[in-house]
């Protein structure tokens, strides 16, 4: 038997592709990490990954989290910015003993030391977003907060492990430096695969 299950729609073409990798004997870990990768590749999901709205200051701030139900390691970035897959930094430092939750310029310098490609993650349609809204805000008086989808996946493979993995740009318009409760263990995820796992999504101050 195997499994997934996804937040949102934005998620179905890389569920779909994962499913697939997992019926022909994948791996929990890699399918969810590809799966979830998929949704930061694409550009039109404004709250997740390459092209996610920004902070507001103008800035993408992503977080990220991945968690094995066999061995209960996790890892987990926030406020990551312009690094490409924030999901799979997350995934690399669930191998780590110490040190597996990093975020702001920690976690930046980390992942190139490891490898991982920079990467501009503000798209000229996110900013277009950015510039209405400051107006809106500043002719309207509306709140500055509007968007807050993570997406979080959980896989189940035929050998019975599960895995979690999570990311988002976070709240539209947060303050720099603001963490929500998707890469918090415990809070935006875990995952066990004696009993199961969960993923969470909505506003962390919630």
């Amino acid at each position: 038997m195997w499994g997934m299950i996804a937040t949102w729609r934005m998620a179905l073409e890389g569920v779909t592709e994962a499913a697939a990798a997992l019926a022909s004997g994948a791996d929990t870990a890699s399918a969810v990490v590809n799966a979830v990768a998929a949704v930061e590749d694409f550009p039109l999901y404004k709250s997740v990954g390459y092209g996610g709205l920004p902070t507001e200051n103008g800035e993408v701030e992503l977080d990220a989290a991945f968690m094995h139900g066999d061995t209960l390691a996790f890892g987990a970035v926030g406020n990551l910015v312009d690094i490409a897959n924030p999901v799979k930094v997350a995934h690399a430092l669930s191998r780590q003993r110490y040190n597996s939750l990093l975020v702001g310029q920690g976690a930046r310098e980390w992942a190139i030391s490891q490898g991982f490609a920079a990467k501009a993650m503000l798209t000229e349609r996110a900013m277009q977003h950015y510039r209405k809204r400051c107006r809106e805000t500043l002719d309207k008086g509306l709140s500055p907060y509007d968007g807050h989808d993570t997406v979080g996946i959980i896989g189940l493979d035929k050998q019975g492990s599960m895995s979690v993995a999570t990311s988002t740009s976070g709240l539209f318009m947060k303050k720099r430096g603001r963490l929500g409760d998707s890469p918090i263990i415990g809070s935006g995820f875990y995952c066990d695969s004696e009993t199961g796992a969960a993923t969470a999504t909505g506003v962390g101050e919630d």
